[in-house]
């Protein structure tokens, strides 16, 4: 999540910016272009750091004059912000024109998990035919951001790693078709990884971090049946610690 002190940083700093004469449309204000394009990156990424560490829970209202009084800015950039979350599919605009964090959509969850595992397969596969090696550079660097995280126990630092770590490695398939697919699939599963990592209190067991080097090593050695194979297992590991997240009993004997 953006600390708070980055936060009034940077509203202090859009503050300090020299105002123009173009009024803002939703309240009459001098906005600036720059500014109002500052001022909608700032919300949109505070609003889906909270959305993808689950701080703003699935349903949740996001009411456009609370969110302006929040941040002290007018109704447009927090508007251009909530189109932004509505395109990565993060937010739902409802038929009476009110905004809410899109729900995580359990009964389906199985179509997400095929096509997850499919993914990490078939780009794995097509890299370790196709990779050059800069790529294998690209993918090593993005080995050692995933890494970093881990140590650190930073959920959202873990779920920004891990997209570039398989985004590279798609990217090394050379198919941009399967790279597009892959790309939406991490995106809108990414607070479903969040699921993920708080199974584990944000505490990811280094093995996990091992499967993507095993991953790496399939890769440079062009071995296409073990990159398949481990990308398989790997995929299947993430699914059985969701599944078995999600069927946790919770309930208390209470005695009555």
């Amino acid at each position: 999540m953006l600390p708070v002190d980055r936060w009034h940083k940077a509203v202090a700093a859009m503050a300090r910016s020299p105002r123009s004469s173009s009024p803002d449309p939703a309240d009459g204000s001098a906005l600036p272009e720059r500014r109002r394009g500052e001022g909608a990156r700032l919300v949109y990424d505070i609003l889906r750091d909270e959305i993808l560490d689950l701080a703003l829970q699935p349903g949740s209202p996001l009411d456009e004059q609370q969110l302006s009084e929040r941040f002290a800015m007018s109704r447009t950039p927090v508007r251009e912000a909530l189109v932004r979350l509505a395109c990565d599919g993060l937010v739902t605009t409802l038929p009476n024109r009110s905004t809410v964090v899109a729900v995580i959509d359990f009964l389906h969850l199985h179509t997400f998990f095929d096509a997850l595992t499919l993914m990490y397969r078939v780009t794995t596969r097509l890299a370790a035919e196709y990779h050059t090696a800069p790529d294998l550079a690209v993918i090593r660097a993005r080995q050692a951001d995933f890494a970093r995280a881990v140590q650190a126990q930073n959920a959202l630092g873990m779920i920004a790693a891990n997209r570039d770590f398989h985004i590279a490695i798609a990217e090394a398939g050379r198919n941009p078709y399967y790279l597009s697919l892959f790309t939406r699939v991490l995106d809108e599963g990414r607070r479903i990884l969040r699921l993920y990592y708080s199974s584990f209190e944000d505490r990811l067991p280094p093995q996990y971090v091992d499967e993507h080097a095993a991953l790496i090593d399939a890769i440079a050695a062009r071995d296409v049946p073990l990159a398949d194979r481990l990308a398989a297992a790997h995929a299947d590991q993430i699914v059985r610690q969701i599944q078995a997240l999600i069927a946790r009993d919770r309930r208390q004997d209470v005695p009555l």
